[in-house]
């Protein structure tokens, strides 16, 4: 797989939960490396978990997993992380396409449901559709594992909202002073495509992208600071950026940050539409659109999710809790900074160019901000998927 490179950087998860009793056959949440197990060792691992599970054709496991959408390139990423590791276990991956939308999900569950599946993995962006979902597979017992937006009684995995929100918008900052200047930057407008309709998690993101950015620019006018609603589609932020680009003066910087590195390629599409393309900086999130990455000059990095690698956890974390292991509440993904720099270094087909910015994640303003972060009323009811640190 071309894009397995990366997998040597994703590094340990953060786990909020009580520790594992024991290592099942190489995976320790607490010190799982990323890689992808060996073949032998996922085989060896649904073994042990029919013992425990017998699978419910009464032959091999079939897990459910029901896609955020199927043609955008981290869910194609995602999908095929997941599908090597179901096909290294000899494990049936049943897969569907939740389009974004929560009644599709919600046909998808009772299918799931009907296949007699023996494990669900969702990634569904509707939280009002979340419960609704979950009740399908409570109703005959199946686990379930969330990806990135959680779900009642799901066990959780994906990004560490807080810190990959504020890790992408203090560097937006200091690339923003770098490029403009800090008095310029100071007149200059944020704009951040937000995903209202998915609740508190992506609220997390783009509220850290919000902080992180402020945490560097003190003076920054906070009626200069532009949300707007993405829908987490390219589409929709291109649309949405046109709409608001009038109310941002001419010759003042523009500032872009999403909730993805498909919207935030929307939203420099509308200001490079608009002919303001040279007064524009942006970071992404998610870095997988490499290859706008590799080449948009005003794209200038986006903080990795390594959306490839999330297979070498969801597969384990699947059978371990069939095999009736532990399984966390959360486990997070490391983030770090994908640069024109260091992007060689995650997509071998790109060359890195230049030199290291030498950006250092603020970790002082960050303990303050996550302080502060857990005790805002919004994130009650959601303090297992804060990370501790």
């Amino acid at each position: 797989m071309k894009h397995q490179a990366r997998l040597l950087a994703v590094g340990a998860c953060l786990v909020a939960s009580a520790a594992y009793a024991e290592d099942f056959h190489g995976f320790d949440p607490q010190k799982f490396d990323g890689k992808m197990l060996s073949a032998d060792n996922l085989k060896a691992m649904a073994a042990d978990a029919a013992k425990v599970t017998p699978p419910k054709n009464g032959k091999g496991y079939s897990i459910g997993f029901a896609n955020l959408q199927r043609d955008i390139s981290f869910g194609v990423l995602v999908e095929k992380g997941i599908q090597q590791n179901a096909d290294a276990a000899g494990i049936e991956l049943v897969i569907a396409d939740n389009r974004l939308d929560g009644p599709t999900a919600l046909a998808n569950a009772k299918s799931f449901a009907e296949r007699k599946v023996d494990y669900v993995i969702e990634f569904q962006t509707d939280a009002n559709f979340g419960q609704t979902v979950m009740d399908v597979f409570k109703a005959d017992g199946t686990k379930v594992t969330a990806i990135d937006i959680p779900m009642p009684g799901a066990s959780f995995f994906g990004v560490n909202n807080p810190k990959s929100g504020f890790m992408g918008g203090s560097y937006l900052a200091t690339a923003a002073q770098k490029k403009f200047g800090a008095d310029v930057v100071n007149t200059g407008y944020l704009v951040i495509g937000a995903l209202p309709q998915s609740g508190v998690i992506p609220r997390m993101r783009t509220e850290g992208q919000r902080a992180g950015f402020m945490a560097l620019t003190k003076d920054f006018p906070a009626d200069h600071i532009i949300e707007i609603d993405t829908k987490n589609t390219l589409q929709e932020s291109f649309a949405q950026m046109n709409n608001v680009i009038g109310r941002i003066p001419p010759g003042a910087p523009i500032l872009i940050i999403a909730i993805n590195d498909q919207a935030t390629m929307g939203m420099l599409q509308a200001v490079r539409g608009a002919g303001r393309i040279d007064q524009a900086i942006a970071v992404g999130n998610g870095a997988d659109e490499a290859e706008a990455l590799a080449t948009d000059p005003n794209l200038v990095a986006a903080t990795g999710s390594f959306p490839g690698s999330y297979g070498n956890y969801l597969i384990p974390i699947a059978l371990s809790s069939l095999a009736g292991k532990p399984v966390p509440e959360a486990t997070f993904v490391t983030h770090q900074m994908v640069t024109k720099a260091n992007i060689c270094q995650f997509y071998k087909e790109f060359p890195c160019v230049g030199e290291a910015d030498g950006y250092v994640f603020p970790e002082t303003e960050f303990a303050t901000y996550l302080a502060d972060l857990k005790k805002q009323d919004w994130l009650k009811g959601y303090e297992a998927i804060l990370p501790q640190q």
